[in-house]
């Protein structure tokens, strides 16, 4: 059906204001970390919230009190949880988990690359998107758990400290 009547788009207008204002207003008294750049934690955390979202704007079955309350909920446990992994590695490592170390000074890590489903072309393209040439010239290359991948490139004898928190490979894994 095309069109019921004007009550019910009123509704869904105003619904959907004061739901998008109160989803606003609550983001903004959990911080900028609630929605920072994502790990598979905080997106689903962030489709929930617009699932919710939608179903507070077009479900008449759902009140406004009752979809504040739902948002109120999400954003509090992603704070919850993101307050308990900047405190406690386990939890850190059990909603974010671990990046994974891919190539290492200039070689694949064919074991790595396998488990993290990461084709050498994606290797590759990761490498030259850093403006990088020689696998040779690089340090590392980690997939970060956001899924990005972070170009360590080669720092001419000095240490790594930007991998100090990855695993460094054993060298029978290396390829």
């Amino acid at each position: 059906m095309f069109f019921h009547d004007w009550v019910t788009l009123l509704r869904t207008l105003a619904g959907g204001v004061f739901a998008y204002l109160g989803l606003i207003a609550f983001l903004r008294i959990s911080g900028t970390r609630t929605l920072a750049k994502m790990n598979a934690f905080d997106l689903v955390v962030t489709v929930s919230l617009g699932s919710t979202l939608a179903t507070i704007i077009l479900s008449q079955e759902v009140t406004l009190a009752q979809g504040a309350v739902a948002l109120a909920t999400l954003i509090s446990l992603q704070y919850a949880i993101t307050w308990s992994s900047v405190r406690s590695s386990w939890v850190r490592h059990l909603v974010t988990g671990e990046p994974t170390l891919l190539l290492y000074r200039g070689r694949r890590l064919t074991g790595a690359l396998k488990k993290a489903r990461v084709t050498d072309g994606e290797l590759c393209a990761a490498v030259r998107s850093a403006g990088v040439a020689v696998l040779d010239d690089v340090e590392a290359v980690v997939l970060e758990t956001d899924g990005s991948f972070s170009i360590v490139r080669s720092s001419d004898g000095r240490s790594a400290s930007a991998l100090s928190d990855i695993a460094r490979p054993v060298e029978e894994t290396i390829a």
